[in-house]
This record gives structure tokens, sequence and C-alpha cells, in this order.
């Protein structure tokens, strides 16, 4: 149990680092949604898609492949480090440089005209998050979470409280949504201080063997990258296209977007989880990939993520009607029930990511790529589907189909490869059994907040307790690694 406390351990470090930073940043939901009606929500939302986009094409898949290089027994890691901020740099530059040279058709084909400063502002953005990522990847291959945590905080905390500075004491009607631009942008600049030791030492570096390699490795992962995107982000950029006119009572298009992507913010509740986790068990299935009870372990690992995530899925769920108060202006509830579907889903994104560490140790990554692409395929038809029947409901079901359909295809080609031995039915039953609560608690209406609270919070508590009493034997037993 060594290994898993320690995975544990850092889990909980780089919550720190990713989960809180991202928790202050949903906080800003709050003030958000207060201060802009889901029309100019959704401006916010649209072109922060479009950023999501673009920074895979940025990073490259540079981050994974330096994992990879660099962890092998005989790298130079400091070498590595180089080759792979020179590839991450190099491309920024040339795409940052293309962007800015056509900003103004841009901002025309993204129905914002005359705010091409938004584009510019954009790209600055993008070029500062690409700069830090592989300084980031080093922190957590060096085992380093204290330090990831501390430049995610101050981040985030200086761009939290530049939006209440910008929206609460400065605010100008005229400039509206660029305040939350010209916010994010400040804060990224932040990390040049941060990391300007590790930039000023590194210098730019091409070996023809270990680049092209890297190249190899990583450019499937960006592909898969811009797939997952498409899974992440469509459903945003399709909603105002293909949601039928008058579908929402006379409500425009960028009405339901805006009120689709502020209740998406719960479910990323999920994420946050997912991406903790993420941060710690990468380099950790890397480094334990040579030992023979490895596949034990890795089973192991996934059964008490599904666990912790079904747990998260319940306690959200079932108490939207006391969240719901966290969003500013009441137009915004009425998309709630979006809510549990798409946490669902995200508990899917995270099995697949523990499952998808076979094609990784097996150096088979352009499988990740055609499960990602096929989940891409298949986000773009289900999109298509049931938009124009269940409108923003029917998005958040694609999103589902897709992770689901992914973890499962995942699995099946993982254990012809690379056989892992997971608990697919008890982690099966679980997920059932937080599903199966989450629907008939929310079919019982109590109209007093504190007897409703109360009840779902027995609810939880009560899934909690049986699970540990389940669980408890299970806990204490070691795996011999």
């Amino acid at each position: 149990m060594g290994k898993l406390k320690r995975l544990a351990g850092e889990t909980i470090l780089y919550g720190l680092g990713s989960i809180l930073p991202k928790f202050l940043n949903f906080l800003l939901v709050n003030l958000h949604t207060s201060v802009f009606l889901p029309p100019e929500y959704a401006i916010i939302t649209y072109l922060y898609s479009y950023i999501s986009f673009i920074n895979v094409i940025f990073t490259f898949g540079m981050e994974t492949a330096y994992f990879r290089f660099a962890s092998k027994l005989d790298a130079d890691e400091n070498k590595i480090f180089n080759i792979a901020q020179s590839v991450v740099l190099g491309i920024s530059v040339v795409i940052s440089i293309v962007i800015i040279g056509f900003v103004n058709p841009i901002a025309n084909l993204l129905n914002i005209p005359g705010k091409s400063n938004y584009i510019i502002w954009m790209v600055a953005i993008l070029f500062i998050d690409s700069a830090v990522a592989i300084p980031f990847a080093r922190l957590r291959l060096q085992k380093r979470p204290l330090q990831f945590a501390l430049g995610r905080i101050l981040n985030i905390l200086i761009l939290v409280g530049l939006n209440v500075y910008f929206l609460y004491y400065a605010y100008d009607a005229t400039v509206g949504v660029a305040y939350v631009f010209i916010a994010n942008l400040i804060a990224n600049a932040f990390y040049f201080i941060f990391f300007a030791r590790t930039l000023i030492h590194w210098r730019p570096t091409y070996e023809k063997e270990i680049s092209s390699s890297m190249f190899s490795y990583a450019y499937p992962i960006m592909i898969t990258g811009l797939a997952a995107m498409t899974n992440e982000m469509f459903s945003r950029l399709s909603l105002q296209s293909w949601l039928p006119k008058n579908f929402y009572e006379g409500k425009s298009s960028e009405y339901a977007l805006g009120v689709f992507s502020a209740c998406y913010k719960f479910s990323a509740l999920m994420n946050l989880v997912i991406l903790a986790f993420k941060y710690a068990a990468e380099p950790f299935f890397f480094s334990n990939a040579d030992d023979k009870n490895s596949p034990q372990l890795f089973a192991k690992v996934n059964h008490y993520f599904v666990i912790v995530c079904c747990i998260i899925l319940l306690g959200v769920s079932i108490n939207l009607d006391l969240i719901k108060y966290f969003l500013g202006h009441e137009e915004y509830w009425e998309g709630l029930s979006i809510v549990p579907i798409l946490m669902l889903g995200y508990l899917f994104l995270g099995i697949y990511y523990n499952m998808s560490v076979w094609f990784k140790l097996i150096d088979k990554t352009y499988f990740g790529t055609l499960i990602t692409i096929g989940g891409a395929i298949l986000t773009f038809v289900a999109n298509y589907f049931l938009i124009p029947y269940l409108g923003y409901v029917g998005s958040s079901w694609a999103t589902l189909i897709c992770y689901f359909s992914m973890t499962a295809t995942c699995y099946f080609f993982g254990q012809k490869f690379y056989p892992i031995p997971y608990r697919v039915v008890k982690d099966t039953a679980y997920i059932l059994a937080a599903s199966f609560l989450v629907y008939s608690t929310n079919l019982v209406m109590i109209e007093n907040q504190w007897l409703a609270t109360g009840f779902h919070c027995l609810v939880w508590m009560n899934f909690v307790l049986f699970t540990f009493l389940f669980e408890r034997k299970e806990l204490m037993i070691p795996i011999k690694i």
C-alpha cells in the first residue's frame, strides 16, 4: 500500500495546484453570472473554446513526450527539456505570428467584428501558457508538487483578484467581457516571473535522432488532444448553429449557450478531481511500469478512483437545489438538469485516462489517437442528431455517450495488448448504484430547504458508509511491488 499512499499524497498536493486554482476559478462563475446575462456569458465561453483547441497545437503533445523520454534510465533530462521547450516555443511563435497577421478576418469569422483586440489578447494568453507547459511538466517529473501548486495558486489568486477589481470596483459597461481576457493576460504574465530562472537557462536545442523520436511520439498525442478538445468543446461551438430557432421559447441560441456553459461548470467539479489525479498518476504509471505486479496495482488504483468519483457524483448531483443559488441570475437555473449527465460522462473520461496507460507504456500512442478521433466523430454525430430535439440536454447526452464509448473501446484493446485485471463488475456496480441514487433522490420533492438538504446529506453519508464497510477488508490487503 506504500505506493498507493504516496500516489494519494501526491494527488492531494497536485490538487492544490490544479483543483484549488480551478475551484477558485470556478468561484468566478458566481461573479460572471451576476454581472453578465447569458448572451454576454456566451461570448466568453465561445472564445475560450477556441483557446482550448489552439493550446493543444501550441504544446504539440510535448508534455507527455518529455515525460516518456526524460524518464528513461540513460536519458539526459536537461537535453530532453531543452528539445521539448524548443519545439513548443517554435510552434507557438509561428502560429502566433500567423494569427496576428490575419487578426481582422479572424475576428469577422468569429462574429466579433471590430474586436480584433480580443484575438490578440487570446494569442498572448496562449503563448504564455505554452511557454510554461514544459517547465510545469518538469516540476511533475521531479516530484516537486509543492512548487507546482505554488505557481498555479499564485496565478489564480491574481486572476480572481483582478476579476473582482474590474467587475466590482472598476466596471465599465463599454468594456464588458473584455475585462475577463485582460485579467487572464495579466495573471498569466506572472508565470514569466515564476519560471524566470528556468526560462533563462533554457537553450534552443535540436538533435536529429532524439528530436525525431520525440516528434513521432508526440504528434499522435497532439492529434488525440485535438480530438479530445472536440469531445470537450464541440457542443459549445455547435449549439448556436444547430439549435432550432425559438427552441427555448423565443430565447436566442446565445442565451442557450450561456445557460449551458454556466451549468457545465458544475459538472467540471468532477473534472477537477480527474485533472489532479492525472497530474500525479501519469508519472506514477511510467515509474512503476517495469514492476512485475504493476497490472494489479493499476487495477486497484482505478478501482479506488471510481469509488471517489461516485461519491463526488452523488454529492453534487443530489444537492443542485442548494447549489443553484451559486449562479447569479435565475435565468441560469433552468439548465441544471444537465449536471448529473455531464458528471457521469466525466467519470468515464477519468476511467479512460487510467486505462489509456497501456498504449503509452508500450509506445503505441496511435491507439489513443484512433480512439479519441472515434470519440470526436461520435460527438459530432450525437450532437447533430440530439441538439435539434433535446437542445443542450442533447449535448450533455452526447458527452456521456462519447466518453463511455471511448472507455469501453480502450478497455477492449487494452486487454489484448497489455492485460490489466480491472474490477469491471465492482466498478460498474458502484457507478450504477450512484446513478440510481441520483435519479431516485431527485424524484423526492421536499419544499423545505433545510429538510431537503438534510435528506440529501443522509443519502450521501449512507453511501459513503456502505462503501467504507464494503471496502474495509480490501484496504488492508497490501500489493507486493
